[in-house]
């Protein structure tokens, strides 16, 4: 059985999934970058993040963070669990967002962060009390934006040739690469790995198209070490390069 209450470290490493239950992010030390769905903020000390069931979301923490987390066993066990502050509970784990904690909520998550969390006692009962804690909490919405695609672009443009990462596209648009993860997800349906891999090879099309650059040179141009591994672009447009230029040159 998946523990109800555990301590976490976070680091510059990107986490990206979604999980069939609830969970609650409370920041013990340091910065969390966190996107719930696309839209995001960052957990510290005093404050938790909401994850609903089945949201996609993403964090990381650039200099490291420690958390506590509650992850909601099931539907039934908030029933069974919370009673009367079950419907409350319901309303607040449904709600994507980031919230603040009082005094007393912080010195609750401060006090099970210190307990033993792995006893099944401690963690049930832990996790009883600080959900029917938070029961007039309201999280706010967490923050969003469009990304700035045309600088985006004109960076990968640039060093189309040379290895781009997420980390790079998340300098452009100055947010964390967890956030820039979630927002391409959300707003363009694709990674941002997946987001490169196809401009790259839109560039390769118009090069092949608009010059007469041998193939492997263009190739190399997009960030594709030999004219093998181009075969991307066949994948892409169901064309090969070669035939991709013989289409222009007959029009």
């Amino acid at each position: 059985m998946r523990p109800i209450l555990t301590l976490r470290h976070y680091s510059h490493d990107l986490i990206v999934h979604s999980h069939d239950h609830a969970q609650l992010v409370f920041g013990l030390s340091g910065a969390l970058d966190f996107e719930v769905g696309g839209r995001g903020s960052q957990v510290v000390q005093q404050s938790f993040v909401v994850v609903p069931s089945g949201a996609h979301h993403a964090c990381g923490s650039a200099n490291g963070s420690r958390c506590l987390v509650l992850d909601v066993p099931s539907d039934q066990w908030v029933s069974q669990s919370l009673g009367e502050h079950a419907d409350a509970s319901r309303r607040l784990l449904d709600t994507p967002g980031r919230l603040p904690l009082d005094a007393g909520q912080s010195q609750l998550v401060s006090w099970l962060a210190s307990s033993p969390v792995g006893d099944p006692l401690i963690a049930q009962q832990g996790a009883v009390l600080l959900l029917a804690s938070l029961n007039n909490a309201a999280p706010s919405p967490m923050a969003g934006r469009r990304l700035p695609y045309a600088a985006l672009n004109a960076h990968i443009d640039q060093y189309a040739a040379y290895p781009l990462q997420v980390a790079d596209l998340a300098r452009v648009a100055g947010l964390s690469s967890a956030r820039v993860h979630a927002r391409f997800v959300t707003e363009c349906g694709q990674t941002p790995m997946d987001y490169i891999r196809s401009r790259r090879l839109h560039i390769a099309v118009k090069l092949l198209r608009e010059t007469a650059l041998p193939i492997g040179e263009v190739a190399l141009r997009v960030g594709y070490s030999s004219q093998s591994a181009f075969a991307a672009v066949t994948r892409e447009f169901g064309a090969s390069p070669g035939k991709l230029r013989r289409a222009e040159t007959e029009r």
